[in-house]
């Protein structure tokens, strides 16, 4: 049977958001990530990253550090005997100064590639999921899905709140990753 997932906004939402992460140094986990992502998996939750990193079509980030950044955060989880379930990034722009990242895909945030690979790969069920995230363009991935939508008030949360796109709106809003954590943990099952 398929599982539910949190598909988790990276930058502001899991790590600090520093600008581009360009280098390890750079990376700062929230306290309260590691412990997040262990209490989304032992309530039955895989836990995905979904993150544009348009930095790297834009030159200002090699490929390789969106992997080695991610390598980092597995490596902090393993240290409490936890994982991530799965990390998909899209380095795309339609208008990227590099070639190789320059097109029209289905992966930029807020387009739901990321999750339809998420969900083919890993056997999830979209349906009872959540997608956390501090921009709008999360929440608008959560309606292109039809998953439950999470605005955390970390990284561009709080200017995001102040501007919102015409008629949107989140499932819920919430200060950060861990109260998001517990609101998901409180709801109640959704059959599929």
């Amino acid at each position: 049977m398929s599982r539910p997932a949190v598909f988790l906004d990276r930058d502001g939402t899991l790590i600090e958001d520093v600008g581009y992460v360009d280098r390890l140094d750079r990376l700062q986990l929230y306290p309260w990530s590691l412990e997040s992502v262990r209490l989304l998996r032992r309530s039955g939750y895989a836990v995905v990253v979904v993150t544009n990193q348009a930095g790297v079509g834009r030159g200002f980030v090699r490929e390789q550090m969106v992997t080695d950044v991610f390598e980092m955060i597995q490596r902090r989880l393993a240290a409490i005997d936890e994982r991530l379930d799965g990390h998909y990034y899209c380095p795309h722009l339609i208008d990227a100064p590099i070639e190789a990242y320059r097109c029209q895909c289905s992966c930029h945030k807020p387009l739901p590639g990321m999750i339809e690979q998420a969900v083919a790969e890993l056997d999830l069920d979209v349906s009872r999921s959540y997608v956390v995230g501090d921009r709008w363009t999360d929440i608008q991935l959560a309606r292109s899905v039809g998953a439950k939508a999470v605005l955390v008030k970390t990284g561009y949360g709080v200017t995001q709140l102040a501007d919102p796109p015409p008629g949107e709106t989140a499932d819920a809003v919430l200060e950060n990753l861990i109260e998001a954590v517990g609101w998901v943990i409180s709801q109640p099952v959704r059959s599929s």
